[in-house]
């Protein structure tokens, strides 16, 4: 369970009321901007329905639904039902759907909490209808299709698609809300075409069949830069509501539409010692890297259990004072260190302020470079980051949020 503490609009942020000198900050701002350049790329009247599946990416699902849903988000998607639940609770109010079917089980608290789930698969989708025929919830529960155009991991195909629409038309207290796919690789245009091609089929067939089409949606980040594909009912943007770009898409940062979106997530840190040590000092487990000289070296308290990767030891950087210094030594479940040796002015001190991941002056250390130097993607290093790193919000109509996993900090 997390706490949330506000502070009045204008109030500066004091890091060290913190319960650990690591943080995440978010720009709720730059998220509400990203919103407006997606509908954009979009095309005007075209329903945008935002992906916050894992914790909103890293980012904090409640808060940014929230900022998002107060920017005119037409609704929402997530992976399961408990992160939609979780939506709920925390006030949010606009659609939801549940990407991937949902425990049968679990079917009629989506129907009396106003979430729509999706079918994909024949067995799962009769257990669904059973069980909600056999308690009887009283309230409309709305299913999406997922159409099998390529993926390889969800959906139906051909005849089972037909037969999944009219098993859901007959059912009672259920309604077709929805039909959708995934596109495999947005910037192969080929494969795009082979999969809007089967899913213009799918909806073909089911025309063909009497089924009532309901909304259509295909476009997710990629898609959505590349303009590979029509809108159809809505979009489901996911990286790029938080500002990024996909990886294999690097190439587009420099289009002027998809240039305004802006990252709202940067990783800080302040160290908690700071110290001289000689030459031939062995840093951190193992080690893996020991000083050749003497060296000034600062503990940053975050590692790969707040989602710092092992895997980037030795070969990641950090900014203090707008300058890059490395991160030596194989990094800890709670710890990384920097080299400050080099930096200049007064020695750094625990009172200095570190960026991992994010701007600092004139600098940055953007999320893909993070991703390349521990041979993954921006998807896992952002959705990767723990809960128990705390969370600043702020925006400049409204006051900074810090989440926090116990009661405390910035009051």
């Amino acid at each position: 369970m997390t706490a949330e503490i506000g502070s009045a609009p204008g109030t500066a942020f004091d890091p060290g009321t913190l319960p650990r000198t690591a943080w995440l900050e978010v720009d709720l701002d730059a998220i509400r901007a990203n919103l407006e350049v997606i509908r954009i790329l979009a095309g005007p009247g075209t329903p945008v329905f935002p992906v916050v599946k894992a914790n909103a990416y890293g980012h904090g699902a409640v808060q940014v639904a929230r900022a998002l849903e107060a920017g005119g988000a037409d609704g929402f998607c997530v992976a399961a039902i408990d992160e939609a639940l979780a939506l709920r609770a925390g006030g949010v109010r606009r659609s939801i759907l549940v990407l991937y079917p949902v425990p049968p089980a679990w079917a009629a608290v989506a129907a009396r909490t106003r979430i729509s789930i999706t079918a994909g698969d024949p067995d799962l989708l009769a257990a669904t209808l059973r069980e909600l025929a056999a308690v009887g919830v009283g309230r409309t529960l709305r299913i999406q299709l997922e159409v099998e155009t390529g993926l390889g991991r969800g959906g139906f195909a051909g005849q089972g698609l037909i037969a999944a629409a009219r098993q859901i038309d007959r059912a009672p207290e259920v309604r077709l809300a929805g039909l959708w796919t995934h596109l495999q690789a947005p910037e192969d245009g080929g494969m795009t075409d082979r999969q809007v091609a089967a899913f213009e089929a799918a909806t073909a067939a089911l025309r063909d069949a009497d089924v009532r089409l309901p909304r259509r949606h295909v476009r997710a980040s990629g898609s959505l830069v590349t303009e590979a594909v029509a809108s159809y009912d809505g979009v489901r943007p996911g990286l790029s509501i938080y500002g990024l770009i996909p990886d294999e898409l690097a190439r587009l940062r420099d289009d002027a539409t998809a240039a305004r979106l802006r990252p709202a997530l940067s990783l800080h840190a302040r160290p908690v010692r700071v110290v001289d040590l000689p030459a031939g000092w062995g840093i951190s487990y193992g080690p893996t890297f020991r000083t050749t000289r003497p060296s000034r070296i600062a503990t940053l308290p975050v590692g790969y259990g707040d989602g710092w990767s092992r895997g980037l030891s030795n070969r990641a950087e950090a900014l203090v004072r707008g300058i890059r210094v490395p991160l030596v030594g194989n990094v800890a479940m709670d710890a990384v260190m920097a080299d400050v040796t080099d930096v200049p002015g007064p020695p750094v001190s625990v009172a200095d302020d570190f960026v991992l991941i994010g701007r600092q002056g004139a600098a940055e250390i953007p999320v893909v470079e993070v991703a390349r130097a521990r041979g993954t993607n921006t998807w896992e290093v952002c959705t990767g980051m723990a809960r128990r790193l705390p969370r600043v919000y702020h925006a400049a109509s409204g006051p900074t949020v810090v989440q926090t996993l116990v009661a405390g900090g910035h009051g």
